[in-house]
Formats: structure tokens, sequence, C-alpha cells
């Protein structure tokens, strides 16, 4: 009977490989962690390459058409873009619409980070302090962010009606009345939105240490009291993420506007997207609605940059 015997020889990575007396096939060398690594690397890149395709053509080519289509006289339904300079920003500045668009989103931005914010963290934290009934709660505050905003801003033009409404038991017209249109829409969109609110916060908060609670409480500490020494540290990567996106949602806001006051009355509820589609398509200033649309994505680009630099100076979490 003939025996094979292999001898040992080391591989350029370090691991150590049968050479074969009798002709046998070598095994493979097993990969190095460098290699795999790279192999994950490129797996990864080839994964993400759908995705990043998708926004090259869907979020940056508009964006680069809409930064030139800014510098020109466009319509929004010609070839024609004759060419303008700043003309389109510079009548931004002089623009009583824009401006006082601005300003409403600024209120409209003031409202929502206090309003909705304080509601979903009192929410959340009400819920997390019970047992019974928590999920049920919970669905129940997040139906109305589900709704399709059509739906819901119907239901509350219905509601508030002057006529037959609560409208007609108040002997008001909320959203007809310039002194209450913009309050009026902002209750509605904070109705829509604040149960949201409280299922993030609310998973943020289960996260917490109870380690953390049971130590404030030997400390005499009461609910209050560690809502804001224990709950609000804690979970402040999320609260200040949320705040973030308020704010640029904010700027964004149109569809609870549109279907319920279309920026009136007398411009009482614009805000700088409703300024911005009457232009783009009802007054054909392609142009001009352009350099609206890249003057709101500059503030959008300043809140992120200076929450980023914000969190980065204060280290906090992700």
């Amino acid at each position: 009977m003939t025996t094979r015997q292999e001898t040992p020889s080391t591989a350029p990575s370090g691991t150590v490989a049968t050479t074969p007396s009798h002709g046998t096939a070598a095994p493979v060398a097993r990969r190095g962690p460098t290699a795999r690594l790279r192999d994950r690397k490129v797996a990864g890149w080839l994964l993400l390459l759908p995705l990043i395709l998708v926004n090259l053509f869907v979020v940056l080519v508009p964006s680069v058409f809409s930064v030139w289509y800014s510098f020109t006289d466009w319509t929004g339904i010609s070839d024609r873009a004759g060419f303008v300079g700043l003309d389109n920003y510079r009548n931004l500045l002089g623009d009583p619409e824009f401006v006082q668009g601005l300003v409403h989103n600024i209120l409209w931005t003031l409202f929502f980070l206090i309003v909705p914010m304080a509601m979903g963290l009192f929410g959340a934290y009400a819920l997390s302090r019970i047992r019974r009934f928590r999920l049920l709660l919970r669905t129940l505050y997040f139906i109305p962010y589900i709704v399709a905003s059509v739906v819901n801003a119907s239901i509350w033009r219905s509601i508030l009606d002057p006529q037959t409404g609560i409208g007609n038991l108040l002997h008001i017209n909320p959203l007809g009345d310039p002194q209450l249109a913009l309050w009026s829409v902002e209750f509605v969109n904070n109705w829509a939105w604040w149960g949201f609110l409280v299922v993030v916060f609310l998973a943020a908060m289960q996260g917490v240490d109870p380690v953390l609670y049971e130590a404030a409480t030997v400390d005499g500490a009461g609910s209050v009291r560690q809502f804001f020494a224990v709950t609000l540290p804690a979970i402040r990567p999320t609260f200040a993420f949320l705040g973030l996106m308020t704010i640029i949602w904010s700027f964004l806001a149109f569809d609870y506007v549109y279907i319920l006051t279309k920026g009136g009355p007398a411009g009482s509820t614009d805000l700088l997207s409703t300024v911005l589609y009457r232009d783009a398509f009802s007054n054909l200033q392609g142009g001009y609605a352009s350099a609206m649309g890249v003057v709101m994505a500059l503030i959008s680009g300043v809140v992120v940059a200076v929450y980023l630099v914000v969190r980065k100076v204060r280290k906090w979490e992700t």
C-alpha cells in the first residue's frame, strides 16, 4: 500500500499550507483579515450603488437645474431661459410676499419647536410611567400621523366651519379670520404631528437605564425631578435630532396650509412653500420660484450645519 506524505510550507500571508508530495491538488490558502475587510467594503458599496444612482438622478440633477434656473427668467413652461444674474435674489429681498412668508415660517417653526415638542415629551413620559393600555394609547396617538393629510385637513375644515361647526358655536371663523387663520392651521397640523413625537420620545425613554431612576428615587427625587434630571439628559440626542427635523420640516410645510386656506385670507397663512408654489404654477415665474427654493435649501443647510457643530462640540451620541 502506498502512502502519501505532505510537507508543511509557510504561505506568504503567514498561514501554514501543505504541499502534497504525489501531485495532489494543494488546498487554497485562507484569506487574511485585510482581504476579507476589503471584500466587505466592496460589497457594501455595490449594495449602495443603486441608492446613490437614484439620488444622483432624482435629487442632485434637479437641484443643479434649480440653481441654474434661479439665475434666469424661465417661465416654467417655455424652453427659453434668459440669464438675469442675481436679479431674482435681489427681488426676493423687496418682495412683500416673500418677507411675509418668511416671517410666517419663523412663527410656524417656533410654534412647532415649543408646543408639539412639549406635548410629545410629557405625553411620552406619562406613557412610560404606566404599564396597562400603553400599546393602545400609543396606537391612538399615532393614528392621526398615518392618516393622509388631505383626510385630516378635510375633517378639521368641517369641524371649524363657521356655519355648521365649532365656528358657529363660538361665533368665529377660525380659517377665515386673518388673526386666527395661521394659528388654526398650526393647531390642525399639530394634532396630526405630536403623536409621532410621542412614539419617538417613548422609544428613547424606554432605552434609559432603570438604575438611574432607582438612584434618583433613593435620593428623594420625585417624578418631575426625575424627568428633568434623568430623562431629559438621557434622551438629549433624540431631542436634538427631532428639533433639527422639526425646523427643516417647518420650512417645507405645505399640505395643510394649501388644503385649508391656500395661503389666505389675504396672505395671512402664506408660507414660503405656498408663495413658491403660486409663483411657479400660477404666475409662471419658474426662475424666480427656483431662487426662492434655493434660499429655502440654504436655510435648511445652515440649520443642519449648526446642529452638526453643536453635536460635535457637546459630544452627543448619534
